[in-house]
């Protein structure tokens, strides 16, 4: 029995989509959660939801990484295409993760102040991870 030579593509394919719909999950529930008064009922129900697509979306994040590493066989940035990807992919991923953890340890004792910041955290990842996906897309229409 052989290995198929595309597994780490496939994998990779398969594993990045996970991350990227949990962070701009995450994204949307929390910021819909921001601006909607506590009066509406959803506050809470919209942070949980954020809170948990952001903890899954991170550790989302290790097998995407892992078998994209596997499938440039070690190389971190790399040229054209691949470049722009790892590019937004890297700091995506080391601010996903970190933010995270955060979410993980604080819950839902964020003060004001803290969740705004974590909030453009959150935005700025969401971006980033478009980016990353974007380009990743273009590697494989140009391959």
């Amino acid at each position: 029995m052989s290995i198929d030579p595309a597994l780490w593509s496939k994998l990779h394919g398969a594993s990045t989509h996970f991350p990227v719909a949990l962070t701009m999950a995450a994204a949307l529930f929390d910021s819909l959660g921001f601006i909607l008064p506590e009066r509406s009922g959803h506050k809470a129900k919209l942070h949980a939801a954020g809170y948990y697509a952001i903890i899954l979306g991170a550790l989302g994040t290790f097998p995407a990484v892992l078998s994209g590493l596997f499938l440039t066989k070690g190389v971190v940035l790399g040229h054209d295409a691949l470049l722009y990807h790892h590019l937004f992919v890297w700091p995506a991923f080391a601010v996903l993760v970190a933010l995270g953890v955060w979410r993980a340890l604080v819950g839902e004792k964020f003060s004001e102040r803290g969740f705004r910041l974590y909030l453009v955290g959150l935005l700025l990842t969401a971006g980033l991870m478009a980016a990353a996906g974007y380009w990743g897309g273009e590697l494989i229409l140009n391959s």
